[in-house]
């Protein structure tokens, strides 16, 4: 396995399983001194020790591989520094592409960026590696973390998690957030959320299930409309922009091949307030307008309960359903709440103007899972694509500046200037409402003024501007053949 291979340094003792060492407890320093270059520390966990400075590069261990850590991965000078990867995915997902998945518009190999292209050196250098893995603590004062390989759920014998620990000398929590389920009773046991491919695969496995069965003699009309009936809970962008890839699939593919049913099959979109609350007010008129002449029934309600057939509203309302993808935003994870660290509003990991985690040194946290401390005077972030990235390539140009001022290796960095503070800039929001058709809007803030544009011309800058950012050559190919594949020939509406 490739996880064994990375981490084969380990020593594995006659009559022992690999990776157990007898619990002597070590003190980094001494375990630092008396250890070769990227050696092995026996203790609590194996793992990688302290690095000795002269001997071997500095390390920084990212946790995470969303938008931030990709990101900047990306841009650190492996010249400089080890690159460790701690995630329990190995790609980096292009999100705003994920809603086309799930009904066969793309593939989802097209979204799916493995985190060996982003940093070459992850595959290649003596000194970096990936794991497969979660981070299960956070040791500040020894600079390490602590952590637990991600093993095969589904297989019928799957492995036992082996635990390890990693050193730092760096530390970069990445770890983006989780799906908000207010508390709602049932989200979790009955909805599909949408921020992960396997929730794709999920999602179109279930569609074009309830689209097969609903075809099987002896079902009733109501149990059909039942199974038939789509309902999307959050109307956010992706949220939207899933209502209309659905609806584009219902008019194009399913009154084609599912003839017998096409009657049946129909799209609610449910908001608590005001759909695209972030856009001008004219674009959510025209996506309003847009989404109901595509069939989708617009519903404004809270969703008090989820049970296994049907949804309760607040006023009371039972609407039934067969498939139920649930995108009302993101907090931070109970990972990320567990980790005794500063904390911003809202629950996230505390940063400073640096996107320092502040009075520790060598953690910095990025993306969804961090916040501006209040301290800072500065407003928390969206949790938005665009955030992270730039939040990833700001901090790849610190962390190299740091090294190159001879403060890469731990504790190194106290009296180092670390120059400009990050500040964000908006660039606009974009959101697809199917039928050819989608929102611009380059203001930066809501308040603000700027362009707004809607309709097929805001289309095409939607697929292009989507389309230039794919991280890899490979994946922008795999994405404008599917789009042409589709075009000319239709989705795939093969179950697999």
């Amino acid at each position: 396995m490739a996880w064994l291979r990375a981490l084969g340094r380990f020593s594995r003792p006659s009559n022992k399983l690999p990776f157990y060492h007898p619990p002597v407890f070590f003190s980094t320093s001494a375990a630092a001194a008396a250890a070769p270059p990227s050696s092995v520390v026996t203790g609590e966990f194996a793992g990688l020790g302290p690095t000795i400075p002269g001997k071997e590069k500095p390390r920084v261990v990212v946790l995470g591989s969303g938008w931030a850590g990709c990101r900047l991965m990306k841009s650190i000078d492996t010249n400089i520094y080890d690159v460790v990867c701690v995630s329990p995915r190995n790609h980096m997902v292009f999100t705003p592409l994920l809603a086309s998945t799930c009904v066969g518009t793309l593939e989802f190999r097209s979204v799916a960026e493995p985190i060996g292209r982003i940093q070459p050196a992850i595959s290649r250098a003596p000194g970096s590696y990936f794991f497969l893995a979660r981070c299960a603590a956070v040791d500040p004062e020894s600079h390490t973390v602590q952590c637990e390989t991600v093993t095969d759920s589904t297989n019928s014998a799957p492995l036992e998690p082996w635990k390890f620990q990693v050193s730092y000398d760096k530390l970069v929590i990445a770890l983006g957030a989780e799906a908000s389920t207010f508390g709602i009773h049932g989200v979790k046991e009955h909805a599909i959320f949408l921020r992960e491919v396997h929730h794709a695969q999920e999602i179109r496995r279930k569609l074009l299930l309830n689209l097969m069965l609903s075809d099987v003699p002896g079902i009733s009309d109501e149990e059909k409309r039942r199974l038939l009936h789509c309902v999307v809970i959050g109307g956010g962008p992706t949220g939207v922009e899933f209502s209309g890839e659905l609806s584009d699939f219902i008019i194009s593919d399913v009154h084609e091949r599912y003839t017998h049913v096409k009657d049946y099959i129909h799209v609610t979109l449910i908001e608590a307030n005001e759909i695209l609350s972030s856009f001008d007010v004219r674009l959510r008129q025209y996506a309003m307008k847009q989404l109901t002449k595509s069939g989708v029934h617009l519903i404004r309600g809270i969703v008090k309960d989820v049970q296994p057939e049907n949804i309760i509203l607040n006023d009371g309302t039972k609407v039934p359903y067969g498939l139920l993808v649930w995108s009302t935003g993101v907090g931070p994870s109970s990972f990320t709440k567990s980790l005794d660290l500063p904390k911003s509003p809202g629950g996230r990991i505390g940063v400073d103007e640096w996107l320092r985690v502040p009075s520790i040194q060598d953690v910095f946290a990025i993306g969804d899972c961090s916040g501006f401390l209040q301290s800072t005077q500065k407003s928390v972030l969206p949790a938005l694509a665009q955030v992270a990235e730039r939040q990833g390539k700001y901090l790849a140009s610190l962390i190299n500046r740091i090294g190159k001022s001879g403060g890469g290796y731990a504790n190194q960095a106290k009296n180092i200037d670390f120059g400009d503070q990050f500040v964000y800039r908006h660039l606009g929001s974009m959101a697809s409402v199917g039928r050819y058709k989608a929102l611009v809007d380059l203001r930066q803030s809501k308040e603000a003024k700027g362009l707004s544009l809607a309709g097929f011309v805001s289309w095409f800058i939607w697929r292009s501007a989507y389309l230039t950012r794919v991280v890899s050559w490979r994946n922008r190919f795999y994405v404008a053949i599917n789009w042409l594949t589709t075009l000319i020939f239709g989705r795939d509406i093969s179950r697999i």
